[in-house]
């Protein structure tokens, strides 16, 4: 079994738990790699020759049998990004703060080695939204596990978003932006702009508007089957579109769609997780002395 290991600016405390996390997996007889980027972060007063090999190419992930993201969300998204289609399981080791991908604390390395060795987890498959434009964005990386974001530049005015479902014309939001998020982040951007919860499973978009002028626009769900096209107007020649943590800026003239990209995010979800108990801890439900 093969595994490789990815992390972004690991903190010197953590990096015992993963050189933990390096010897059980292999003493369990698994072949381990780790990322350039976390390479990079453990070789800092180390000696390199006591470190795992790091992965050679890219095409190597397809051999792979998981992959480990350590640190918070942001990291797991950029794991997804590094994976792309090749859709190998992804189990996330949160060293962050809120954890919602990234699940399994420190303190839960080995029996969460254990449990994956045993088989005792399941896949769970998140959709990811799929960028289609005029010209080439993302370095061809346009798909996202969150969102895709259009955005005013810097101080600018606010922008008008021409939005159409299939087609057919929806509304035209004046506001700072306009966020497309999927179930999954439906619990980030979009939540902080008033946008709804929805299940991680759901087969849904949320098209949410980011601080719009006009009070009586909400957020609004549609089908994930929908392909969601815009027209962007303002008094800027620039905008900002972004997929996730990746942005880029794009000038009126470019035509942007979403819809459903063709393959998934595959997480490890181990039997005692529950997204809704995710949700309550996260968001501190329930701390009201009225509970």
């Amino acid at each position: 079994m093969s595994v490789l290991l990815h992390g972004i600016n690991i903190l010197p405390e953590f990096q015992t738990y993963i050189q933990q996390l390096v010897h059980v997996l292999q003493k369990q007889g698994m072949r381990v790699l780790i990322t350039r980027s976390l390479h990079h972060c453990m070789a800092k007063g180390r000696r390199r020759s006591s470190l795992p090999p790091v992965l050679a190419s890219q095409q190597e992930i397809a051999s792979l049998d998981f992959v480990l993201s350590i640190g918070g969300d942001g990291t797991l998204l950029d794991t997804i990004s590094l994976i792309g289609a090749n859709q190998t399981p992804i189990l996330g080791i949160n060293t962050g703060r809120m954890g919602f991908l990234a699940t399994i604390a420190k303190e839960e390395i080995e029996s969460a080695v254990e449990d994956l060795l045993v088989g005792k987890y399941s896949l769970e498959n998140r959709s990811l939204v799929h960028l289609e434009s005029s010209i080439p964005l993302f370095d061809g990386m346009n798909f996202g596990l969150n969102e895709f974001t259009i955005h005013k530049r810097d101080t600018s005015s606010m922008i008008t978003v021409h939005t159409y479902i299939d087609g057919d014309y929806l509304n035209s939001y004046w506001a700072d932006g306009l966020i497309v998020s999927t179930p999954t982040g439906s619990t980030g951007y979009s939540l902080s702009c008033g946008g709804p919860l929805i299940s991680p499973v759901a087969k849904n978009f949320v098209i949410t508007p980011v601080s719009p002028h006009n009070l009586n626009v909400r957020p609004i769900v549609v089908s994930d089957d929908s392909e969601i096209s815009f027209k962007i107007e303002g008094r800027s020649e620039k905008f900002l579109v972004s997929l996730d943590s990746r942005s880029t800026p794009i000038d009126a003239s470019v035509s942007l769609k979403v819809k459903k990209e063709k393959f998934s995010a595959r997480l490890v979800k181990f039997h005692n997780y529950s997204f809704f108990d995710t949700l309550r801890q996260k968001l501190n439900w329930g701390y009201d002395m009225r509970n």
